[in-house]
């Protein structure tokens, strides 16, 4: 049995795409979804890709990655037909294809430059505050009362 889209918990324009059947394998029903995060592809960005791309193009693509999977009860003749029957529940690339969410690809990509930024601005602060501290541009120290200092010529 499959999880119905709307109770994937992600809300999504794709999830009619990512929770659609590629077809039975031994163990049950194998979705888009679960294809492929088996080759290791993120979903969500590959369904956001195959949507900017000619419907035509997109099953192509489609259609080879399925075909590294161990086949299932479909056959490699019957690709091309899944791959555009899969790709057919895309949203148009007309719309505005949606951001997944943060959650789905487990990275912030505005955080990161914020986060070197930081990096840089403490190791350059650390730097000048170490050079500061080993500087000899003070006056000398003056001797301790009761020092011995040596004849001056």
């Amino acid at each position: 049995m499959t999880l119905r889209s709307q109770y994937s918990g992600i809300p999504s324009a794709f999830n009619d795409f990512l929770f659609a059947s590629v077809g039975e394998e031994k163990n049950g029903t194998l979705t888009v979804l679960s294809a492929l995060t088996r080759l290791g592809i993120d979903p969500w960005l590959e369904a956001a890709r195959l949507a900017d791309l000619p419907r035509e193009t997109g099953a192509r693509a489609l259609a080879a990655a399925i075909a590294v999977l161990p086949e299932g009860d479909w056959k490699v003749a019957d690709l091309s037909a899944i791959a555009t029957r899969l790709v057919n529940r895309l949203p148009s690339p007309a719309a505005p294809a949606p951001q997944p969410a943060q959650g789905a690809t487990g990275r912030d990509t505005k955080a990161k430059p914020r986060a070197v930024m930081w990096l840089v601005g403490i190791v350059l602060l650390a730097g000048v505050l170490f050079s500061m501290s080993h500087s000899d541009t003070g006056p000398p120290p003056e001797p301790s009362p009761g020092a011995v200092s040596s004849p001056q010529r």
